[in-house]
């Protein structure tokens, strides 16, 4: 059996396996972060690795947070926080590339379910500087189309009376931000790198929401000194899964129980508002500090992340398991190219046609990747909370200039059908949504009033039921063309699926 990846081995790596070369025993921690999922751990924790590598500046060591799950402190903290990303992509003679970097900045891994208290400590560490998060659209307990806290969240709830205990996202930084503010330390940044629209913006108004309700003195406090600085972050990360090890372990001649898989390509923006300072990650050209994320965000969200859902839900119906296989799907491929170019693209001013055609060509090239098969599950998971800034923002800006939403529309009941768990082959999948529950009585709701309405009115009634849900559509459900639209596409998916749905509206 292999032995353990961990500082004793890392010097005995082979030469092609790139590692930190700085002396890890000076490492000290800077960095908090909530979420340690592969997406951070592709992403900023390699950026911070590289950042430091580069400056020498060693005061950032990230101490990694898991919500809930103990799998990623259980792997790692045996290999002394070390793991392996890998690279992969397909070279010009059409093998695939592997690069391998062993990370070193992470020092520690704790489960906020086992001490939520010992994370309020570490938000309060004095040498803490930056909080970071990726804890994915769900973990802000806020509503999805209008962006406000969820008061009726069972977590906040709990958050509110149980401020030692803390079990949201929220909580955990409020009370720890309390706690720095008691024993008079200096304020910290407070840096989203989650897929929300004006992330920095959204997380600075539900932390001060939350911390009103706490203590008004301590919201003037966080209001006056703490940065909420916006950010984009992309990056392909599928799951790791089994295979991913054992070819990992091969090249390593050790085991790591917890690697990442990404793709090369990398764009990290961020704007340049820090409370205490920051690792120098532009270092390596890992990331970009400008004054305002918004048109990068802008960009990202829509014309990355909108066409990917589109891929997941339209390729899940016809019974996909990833999305290069989509993306492999002529008809498919023809339809999201279509709406990139003729719907998203006209939402972004100010950004030239060449390079948004430049933009669209490297996406298409990311997502068909053949060396990097992304689960269709993971990308269509959490669609309540993603599709209002994937999509519906997008659908809006497109109702407000009278311009044609057909194809978006699709995108939308694309998601709506995939709702009801069972692909055109018959085959059933879960649906992981952190308001499955109450889109399941939504749909059925809509089925109740589609069968009590004239055969003429039902698919109409549908749509108007689906669309008035305010969670996920605002107001977008009072908008008589989006309505119709949704309606016709939903019927057509309904009655002849995707490959008529895809045709009509390409």
């Amino acid at each position: 059996m292999l032995e353990r990846l961990n500082t004793e081995s890392l010097p005995r790596l082979p030469a092609d396996v790139e590692k930190p070369i700085y002396d890890r025993s000076r490492l000290t921690p800077g960095i908090v972060h909530l979420g340690m999922g592969a997406f951070h751990r592709a992403h900023q924790a390699v950026m911070t690795d590289l950042a430091m590598q580069a400056s020498g500046d060693l005061s950032w060591g990230i101490l990694g947070v898991s919500l809930r799950s103990a799998a990623t402190r259980d792997a790692l903290t045996p290999q002394d926080g070390l793991y392996t990303l890998a690279l992969r992509d397909d070279g010009p003679d059409g093998k695939t590339r592997e690069q391998l970097r062993v990370v070193g900045s992470v020092l520690r891994v704790m489960v906020a379910e086992e001490d939520p208290n010992a994370v309020l400590e570490r938000i309060a560490y004095p040498q803490t500087r930056i909080v970071s998060l990726t804890v994915t659209e769900k973990g802000y307990s806020h509503e999805p189309a209008t962006g406000h806290l969820r008061w009726d969240d069972p977590d906040i709830l709990h958050d509110l009376e149980n401020p030692h205990r803390p079990r949201s996202t929220i909580g955990m930084l409020v009370y720890g931000l309390a706690l720095r503010r008691e024993r008079g330390l200096p304020p910290v940044t407070l840096l989203s790198c989650d897929n929300l629209r004006g992330n920095g913006d959204t997380l600075r108004s539900l932390v001060l929401a939350f911390a009103l309700r706490v203590d008004v003195g301590l919201t003037h406090w966080i209001d006056a000194h703490c940065t909420f600085p916006n950010s984009m972050v992309d990056r392909i990360v599928p799951g790791t899964g089994d295979h991913d090890r054992r070819r990992i372990a091969e090249r390593l001649g050790v085991q790591d129980a917890w690697p990442v898989v990404g793709e090369p390509y990398m764009n990290w923006v961020i704007e340049d508002k820090f409370a205490a300072g920051r690792p120098a990650w532009e270092n390596h050209g890992g990331a970009t500090f400008v004054r305002n994320a918004a048109p990068y965000e802008r960009l990202k969200l829509r014309m990355v992340n909108g066409p990917h859902s589109t891929f997941a839900y339209l390729g899940a119906l016809l019974g996909h398991q990833t999305i290069s296989e989509s993306v492999r799907t002529p008809a498919l491929r023809q339809f999201v190219n279509a709406m990139m170019q003729h719907e998203i693209g006209p939402t972004l001013k100010g950004i030239p046609d060449s390079g948004l055609e430049e933009y669209r060509r490297r996406f298409l090239a990311r997502v068909a990747n053949p060396a990097l098969p992304h689960p269709i599950a993971q990308v269509a998971m959490d669609g309540s909370q993603k599709i209002p800034q994937r999509l519906l923002d997008t659908i809006q800006d497109r109702l407000r200039t009278g311009d044609d939403i057909q194809r978006l529309t699709l995108a939308v009941a694309a998601w709506l059908h995939y709702l009801r768990g069972e692909d055109e082959k018959g085959g059933r999948y879960g649906i992981q949504d952190p308001m499955a529950a109450r889109l399941a009585k939504l749909l059925a709701r809509a089925d109740v009033a589609a069968r009590a309405s004239a055969p003429s009115q039902a698919a109409h009634r549908r749509a108007m039921v689906l669309a008035a849900f305010k969670p996920v559509f605002g107001d977008l459900g009072r908008a008589s063309e989006f309505v119709s639209a949704l309606a016709a596409h939903l019927e057509t998916l309904r009655l002849h699926g995707v490959m008529r749905a895809v045709e009509a509206a390409t």
